[in-house]
């Protein structure tokens, strides 16, 4: 069966030709899904998407019409996907739960270090051939308190790891309290995180409760000079409450691989381009601040572990077994 796969960049369709078996044919498509390139899957019982791809309501309609019935995400976000069109209109969702929450984890850490350090000033002041450490302060992760929001799987992994730099560790995540406190974690109330962090790090999904977590009353709530880092998803932060944050001087730090607006950005190459999105214009000028392009997930082991994870659920509904990873009821 021929599967229609959108936002398949090349290294995608690499790892997707890779895991292919006889029963499934990928067709790649490097555009965004969208109500206007829905007609390119006109046929396709099964369509791969992704991330920032729009599975909204007119999508799905349209995905319906041309006969699909499964949407095999290839992330484990599905805010993207309106469930309930989904399910009046019989297509069934499935996801990639966990695809390398090492992957997530690392980055986060690596964002936090090469903040405190100043590591990319560092880096091109050398290039320049200037050695000078002025501007270059940086400060111990030692004794710091570290506030964790979300403690699943990569919410833990940054925990443990920021614990062995000798950091309080503190997580909230009503959900999973239990689970981090036999970690040896301080399970608190997210008022309590927010007036005692040194460091800020997201890792919940996004939903009706937690879109905008960070928002202007909570930044006010946070220490003087927190460092703040969202490797989760964009809706987290209001965006300009945290630049104004940042003006202000409140914020010190920030490091993001996501953006509440990356859709239109990310994962494409817009260097001749004038950006028209004046926020993260100001964000990528700031010295204090690190922006990547939702590469946090990008290594090859999660690669490989996402395309294997595809084609596993496209295979259950083939062959009409219980789809292990559906979302959505």
């Amino acid at each position: 069966m021929q599967i229609a796969v959108f936002s398949a960049k090349p290294y995608d369709q690499a790892f997707l030709l890779r895991a292919a078996t006889a029963e499934v044919e990928f067709q790649c498509f490097e555009l965004q899904l969208n109500p206007s390139t829905a007609v390119m899957a006109h046929g396709a019982v099964v369509v791969s998407a992704f991330v920032n791809d729009d599975l909204g309501r007119e999508t799905l309609s349209l995905l319906a019409e041309g006969g699909t019935r499964l949407i095999a995400l290839r992330c484990a976000g599905y805010n993207q996907v309106d469930l309930a069109a989904a399910a009046e209109l019989g297509i069934r969702v499935v996801n990639v739960p966990a695809y390398s929450p090492y992957a997530v984890a690392e980055h986060t850490i690596a964002l936090m270090l090469a903040l405190s350090r100043k590591l990319p000033r560092a880096y091109n002041r050398v290039r320049d051939g200037n050695f000078s450490l002025d501007g270059l302060l940086g400060f111990d992760f030692y004794a710091k308190t570290l506030g964790v929001i979300g403690g699943g799987k990569i919410g833990q992994l940054v925990a443990e790891r920021m614990r062995a730099f000798g950091c309080r560790i503190l997580i909230y995540d009503p959900f999973n309290e239990e689970t981090c406190r036999r970690l040896g974690f301080e399970s608190v109330d997210l008022d309590s995180l927010f007036e005692a962090s040194d460091i800020i790090s997201l890792h919940c999904p996004l939903n009706d409760q937690t879109r905008h977590l960070i928002n202007r009353d909570s930044v006010a709530q946070m220490k003087p000079g927190v460092m703040l880092i969202n490797t989760s998803r964009g809706a987290l932060m209001d965006t300009q409450a945290v630049l104004d944050g940042l003006k202000a001087h409140h914020i010190a730090y920030l490091g993001m691989d996501v953006y509440e607006q990356e859709g239109s950005l990310f994962f494409e190459d817009h260097s001749l381009d004038i950006i028209q999105d004046d926020v993260i214009q100001r964000l990528i000028t700031l010295p204090n601040v690190i922006v990547t392009g939702h590469q946090a997930y990008f290594t090859k082991e999660a690669l490989q572990h996402i395309a294997e994870t595809t084609v596993s659920n496209i295979l259950e509904y083939l062959e009409d077994k219980p789809l292990t990873y559906q979302v959505g009821g």
